[in-house]
């Protein structure tokens, strides 16, 4: 319904269908392809600094301004909506010089910018519904849909389909799916799909595997009650109880509030008298700064992230939802057990329960030895910018930019030789380096490099 969300606030009907709109196993750039057993090349997700952790913002094509988003504390920004044909094809994209500057400004931040198919609007579902049963149609969607992501230099494409049925339209959206997962991921972009809060059986497991991640959209579940922070508990254990992975796991939260009836903006409730650290407001129901904060704690405890509909309806300053959420995330990191001890010496354990030892500096850094002596100590020295050097028996380790295998053989910290700290939530750490990437013990088989557009179980070192 393009015209009912042009206007926004001009009638209940738009409000009511608009609104209703971990750690990996394996390594995601090595995926086995659903079709063709290859090893395929996966978009690089980006973290909040400091984490493993994903912050997904919806951004409505028919309000707000990019030049307000608050980039830096996002990890990607979905750009609704672009709606399907019943044969395949694409309507034209509402607001496209709004998404053109969206990309060059996230691009720009480091953050990744998806374009969301489908939605909650009329003629959704059913478009959906058709293309996905036609294998023809699947074809024809599949391949607008790259050629959408290429026009605009996107990072991948998030689906909305509200919602397939159970029985032939589930098995129709998994084949979807599939096909779409195996394109995306051949041209390194990125497949998530937004999915009902619980109850979701029509979402078959097999898409567990064909996605990158899951929005759970956990919200407008029962009028001034829609999204509690127990509904979000039940909507995580409901998915991850199917078998969904923590890392593929997205906790969505609203930044709206609703009664049995009408809906209302963030912005617009404390504009009209609402608290910021309050749930209700008359009959309204929202998430006001602690709940939202105990959310973005929830999820960083048991998800890989947490995703927001919508980012215009959030407020500014200090009353702001996003800030909130990102005042929790650098809160668990710097104080979370998990801050950077610089100065101090470190052993690191790898996937294989073996040390990683820097060989004195005479070759190639691995990840090989049964016990931790002088070779296996590492200093963790601050090199500026929030950043680290690991320094053995004198020396510091180089990722060599990726180009060959790591070394610890140079004398002073020039780029190479600096690295993120990222931790997980488990407290494990991970590496990455000035070349954007991580740095992976190869489990042991052979010298570690740091070549890894994401991190994993080879990515990720226990510290002692």
């Amino acid at each position: 319904m393009r015209n009912a969300t042009k206007t926004w606030l001009g009638t209940l009907l738009a409000l009511t269908v608009l609104y209703s709109c971990k750690k990996p196993e394996i390594n995601p750039e090595q995926q086995t392809d659903l079709f063709e057993g290859k090893k395929k090349e996966m978009a690089v997700s980006p973290l909040i600094a400091g984490t493993s952790f994903r912050v997904v913002g919806y951004m409505p094509s028919w309000a707000g301004a990019v030049n307000q988003i608050q980039f830096s504390k996002l990890t990607h920004i979905n750009y609704a909506f672009v709606l399907p044909n019943s044969t395949g094809g694409l309507q034209p994209v509402e607001n496209p010089s709004k998404l053109q500057s969206l990309v060059s400004s996230g691009h720009a931040a480091g953050v990744k910018v998806l374009i969301a198919v489908g939605g909650w609007n009329n003629g959704n579902d059913s478009a959906f519904e058709s293309l996905a049963a036609n294998s023809t149609y699947r074809t024809n969607f599949t391949n607008n849909m790259i050629s959408f992501v290429n026009q605009y230099n996107l990072d991948g494409v998030d689906i909305d389909w509200e919602y397939p049925d159970n029985g032939s339209s589930a098995n129709n959206y998994t084949l979807l799916m599939q096909q779409l997962s195996t394109a995306m991921h051949n041209n390194g972009k990125l497949l998530t799909a937004a999915v009902v809060s619980e109850n979701g059986g029509s979402i078959q497991n097999a898409v567990f595997t064909a996605v990158d991640f899951l929005n759970l959209m956990a919200y407008d579940g029962d009028g001034a009650n829609h999204s509690t922070y127990n509904y979000a508990v039940n909507s995580i254990n409901y998915w991850q109880g199917r078998g969904l992975s923590a890392a593929k796991t997205t906790l969505g939260v609203p930044f709206y509030g609703r009664s049995s009836s009408s809906y209302l903006d963030y912005k617009d409730i404390l504009a009209q008298g609402g608290n910021p650290n309050s749930d209700t407001f008359g009959n309204i129901g929202y998430n006001g700064i602690p709940t939202i904060k105990n959310k973005t704690n929830l999820a960083y405890d048991r998800t890989g992230g947490i995703m927001i509909w919508d980012l215009n309806a959030d407020a500014t300053g200090g009353n702001s939802l996003l800030s909130a959420i990102n005042d929790a995330i650098i809160a668990r990191v710097n104080n979370g057990g998990s801050s950077i001890p610089y100065g101090t010496v470190i052993t690191l354990k790898g996937f294989n329960n073996k040390y990683v030892n820097s060989q004195n500096g005479t070759q190639a850094i691995t990840c090989t030895s049964t016990t931790a002596q002088a070779w296996e100590q590492f200093t963790v020295v601050d090199a500026g910018g929030g950043k680290v050097a690991l320094r053995s028996m004198g020396k510091y380790v180089s990722s060599e930019n990726g180009t060959q295998a790591v070394t610890c053989n140079r004398a002073t910290i020039s780029d190479w030789e600096k690295f993120d700290w990222v931790v997980a939530a488990d407290g494990k750490i991970a590496f990455r380096g000035n070349n954007g990437k991580y740095l992976s013990s190869e489990n042991g088989t052979q010298a570690m490099t740091c070549t890894r557009a994401t991190a994993s179980g080879w990515e990720y070192f226990s510290k002692n």
